[in-house]
């Protein structure tokens, strides 16, 4: 299909800090469907949200409405537990304040995607709905795709995938705070209740494709609805170009699961 035209626009979803901000970016047709997008980065300061804003333009380009969401990261003065993760929830909730001011979205035709250490973030989101709190949240995603995500913080942390870096989120290891990863990895909260879509390189030499598979095995066992699509020869940062075969991979499944009217 041709390229639709696109607008974008930076909106704060709070105002308590300065990371409460993100992108959306609006095609030029009526309710279109939702895209909430979650960079990775290991969680970490400097990695932004400008990671995928070409990927958010080819998004919109195609008749999503893309919501480009920035997080507390580690490093900046509201990383860690637990600010990170209710930061995204509110980010994400904040969707349903844009329809409240006027904005005309689809809220029920919502995919949260997220990269690396915003897969997990997604995944996270994802599972909210499983608490007893969920009657207070206000957007329920359809789909949840992970990009290479880190789908399960403790075995992350025993395999030293980023390092120190998930003992730097959670504020310390499994064996410290066994509470807090079971209410933080994806793979401690199923069933999600929610379509997963899993995108993982055979050559990622950064997040292990190992930790896919097991997740997506854990996840059907626990009864949600989990896909893996391995994709051979592709490492751990392809996703970001929007020309690549990776992210025309995730293209295709958003348009399969959250399909044009």
């Amino acid at each position: 299909m041709d390229q639709l035209a696109t607008t974008v626009r930076c909106v704060r979803y709070g105002e308590k800090a300065a990371d409460q901000v993100a992108d959306l970016h609006l095609p030029g047709v009526t309710r279109p469907p939702v895209v909430c997008l979650l960079h990775g980065g290991f969680w970490r300061m400097p990695y932004g949200r400008d990671q995928l804003a070409k990927v958010a333009e080819d998004l919109a380009g195609h008749g999503f409405a893309v919501w480009n969401l920035e997080y507390a990261r580690i490093g900046g003065p509201r990383a860690t537990w637990p600010a990170t993760m209710e930061g995204v929830g509110m980010g994400i909730d904040h969707l349903a304040q844009l329809v409240s001011d006027g904005l005309e979205l689809d809220l029920d035709r919502v995919a949260v995607v997220g990269h690396s250490a915003g897969g997990h973030l997604a995944l996270y989101e994802a599972g909210r709905w499983r608490d007893d709190d969920r009657a207070a949240r206000r957007i329920r995603p359809q789909v949840v795709v992970g990009l290479a995500p880190v789908a399960d913080l403790a075995l992350a942390f025993e395999s030293g995938v980023g390092g120190a870096v998930v003992s730097e989120l959670i504020g310390g290891s499994p064996s410290q705070y066994p509470q807090r990863y079971r209410v933080a990895s994806p793979a401690e909260m199923l069933p999600l209740g929610v379509r997963q879509i899993i995108l993982h390189g055979t050559e990622d030499d950064v997040v292990p494709i190992d930790l896919s598979r097991r997740y997506v095995c854990a996840a059907r066992a626990a009864g949600d609805t989990a896909e893996l699509i391995e994709l051979p020869g592709v490492g751990h940062m392809e996703y970001l170009d929007p020309d690549s075969g990776a992210h025309a991979t995730l293209r295709q499944w958003l348009l399969a699961c959250l399909p044009q009217t």
